[in-house]
């Protein structure tokens, strides 16, 4: 009784914090995807991932449009990741199956997409944790302000950089960090 009085108190007061169960490497990652199934990054090693978070009702929600043909030009060395989260503004109210109908209706999205997530606040997903914590990606502290900002990971898995809401997927900068 004594015993599991204490256990219970140290789980308690002394979990590790949600960002203890971070990966070392973006290709340890497994995700859900939106429509079932799990995401694997390893499969990914040798391309440029480029990981957004997004939303389907914001006002940068038509960036599926670019992202898409940023995904079907550059198919071959880089690979689009959407992450969709409702932490802005509530702006993606919908279920999985509903945010996976949107897109490929309004958008024709061919590109990987994640089961709804957090990418902020005390339930942040592992994997943005990773991304905006310079003590797991190697390259810098970022925060996600809003929907539709960008992470660039190079053929190596390393985070080589961030992009906010209003850098369009067809940007120079943004292309010349791809086609690097």
């Amino acid at each position: 009784m004594l015993l599991s009085v204490l256990f219970f108190f140290k789980f308690l007061f002394f979990a590790p914090p949600a960002g203890d169960n971070v990966p070392a490497s973006i290709y340890d990652f497994k995700v859900e995807s939106l429509e079932g199934g799990k995401i694997d990054f390893a499969k990914y090693k040798g391309k440029k991932i480029l990981i957004v978070n997004t939303a389907s009702e914001c006002g940068y929600t038509p960036q599926y449009e670019g992202l898409e043909e940023l995904y079907k030009k550059h198919k071959d060395k880089l690979v689009i990741i959407g992450f969709p989260a409702n932490n802005f503004g509530g702006q993606e109210p919908g279920s999985n199956e509903e945010i996976a109908g949107f897109c490929k209706k309004n958008y024709g999205v061919t590109f990987p997409m994640a089961a709804k997530i957090e990418v902020k606040g005390k339930d942040m997903a592992p994997i943005y944790h990773w991304l905006t914590e310079k003590k797991y990606n190697n390259f810098a502290d970022n925060t996600v302000k809003w929907n539709f900002n960008k992470f660039l990971i190079d053929e190596n898995g390393k985070l080589i950089g961030y992009y906010g809401s209003k850098v369009k997927p067809n940007d120079a900068e943004l292309l010349k960090a791809i086609e690097q």
